[in-house]
């Protein structure tokens, strides 16, 4: 009798099985060889199919899979649920908006003439921009306009009493023209010269300041430091002697602002208090 030898692929974790059957077997009797080989394989949740995932006859038996050769490998597959279709029509359908909605930039690409579009696209908007400058200026010129009316208006009917409420409004409705040339280039001198000064006074303040010396201190304020530094050492020392006539005479001719003449005079004075 002649034998096949079957290779069956099964699931992971299990390992490939190996049989080897008659070739008159029907393929329904495999399901239990491959059951004694693997108890724990789930067989009734799967379905044995050829190496490409073919579907087989369950009443075929093996030699007709065989052609003539003595080896034949086959595959346990996992049965799927099948769905209702139209998957691939909606994966095109998502494809389609997701290509749509891609923007594409082709700024730094150039044009016949060399030049990238980026440039073009700017100087477009440049044009376009430079061409709608007059109506911006006109629309802020009536901005201003209306402001002004409005704050005319407004001065108009505070500064009018309940006698001159017509009159006030007949004259805030009026438009009134500052025509006075000479009052505006006065006014503008007068600026520059202000600023004018005002950075000169500055930056001659600074120049002073650098080249200047430090201050000398005031004769009041050494006398007055010469005075804390005694009262601070007659502190630490109480046991001092206090100074004699002599010596608070000598003191007062250094300190005062008296002549060489009178500087001398009150020096023999003293000498002569002393030796007394």
């Amino acid at each position: 009798m002649h034998h096949t030898t079957l290779l069956v692929d099964t699931v992971a974790p299990f390992s490939t099985l190996a049989l080897q059957v008659p070739s008159s077997t029907p393929l329904s009797s495999l399901g239990s060889l491959i059951a004694s080989g693997f108890p724990a394989l789930p067989y009734h949740a799967l379905s044995l199919a050829s190496p490409c995932g073919t579907n087989l006859a369950s009443g075929a038996p093996v030699s007709s899979l065989t052609d003539g050769q003595d080896l034949l490998t086959l595959r346990l597959m996992p049965s799927l649920l099948g769905g209702k279709g139209g998957f691939g029509s909606q994966l095109r359908a998502a494809g389609g908006r997701m290509s749509s909605q891609k923007a594409s930039n082709n700024d730094s690409c150039r044009d016949l003439n060399g030049r990238r579009l980026s440039t073009i696209k700017e100087a477009k908007k440049m044009a376009t921009y430079l061409e709608g400058e007059p109506e911006r200026k006109k629309a802020a010129a009536e901005e201003k306009r209306a402001k002004l009316e409005a704050l005319e208006k407004q001065l108009g009917a505070s500064e009018a009493g309940p006698s001159q409420e017509g009159e006030s409004s007949a004259r805030a409705g009026q438009k009134h023209r500052f025509d006075d040339t000479e009052y505006l280039e006065q006014s503008r001198e007068i600026n520059d010269n202000v600023k004018s000064a005002v950075t000169a006074g500055l930056l001659k303040k600074r120049k002073k300041a650098k080249t200047s010396p430090p201050a000398e201190p005031a004769p009041a304020v050494v006398e007055k430091a010469n005075e804390n530094e005694k009262e601070e050492a007659n502190a630490q020392n109480p046991q001092a002697e206090e100074p004699t006539a002599l010596e608070k005479v000598t003191e007062a001719v250094l300190t005062s602002s008296a002549t060489p003449g009178v500087a001398a005079g009150l020096s023999v004075v003293a000498g002569v208090a002393a030796s007394a």
